[in-house]
């Protein structure tokens, strides 16, 4: 699918999602989470990789989401495995913001 012909859905308002923390969003049948870091807004799915855990409780640090469960994090851009216990990646969605609505693409 070429950048053009991508779609992309409205999830929330730019101003709900708090910088420096996560929001839990339905997109497409299934929990992603909104992490918000110096002014941009990255969306990843909301399990942990290593157990199943839910990443959205967890904290957002240095551009990174921490499990809760054991600590497992997560690059907010890629989705990918930044801290054992976890190793693999998990799904990120690209993000766009328009008219200040947060803009989802399924993939």
């Amino acid at each position: 699918m070429t950048e053009q012909t991508k779609s992309f859905i409205r999830v929330c308002r730019f101003d709900e999602i708090e910088e420096g923390k996560t929001k839990v969003i339905m997109f497409e049948g299934r929990e992603i989470l909104l992490a918000r870091q110096n002014g941009k807004v990255y969306a990843l799915e909301n399990i942990c990789s290593h157990d199943g855990g839910i990443l959205g409780e967890g904290a957002v640090v240095d551009g990174q989401v921490e499990c809760p469960r054991h600590g497992a994090r997560f690059d907010i851009e890629t989705g990918q495995a930044m801290r054992m216990p976890a190793v693999a990646e998990i799904e990120s969605f690209e993000v766009r913001i328009a008219d200040g609505d947060v803009l989802v693409s399924p993939n």
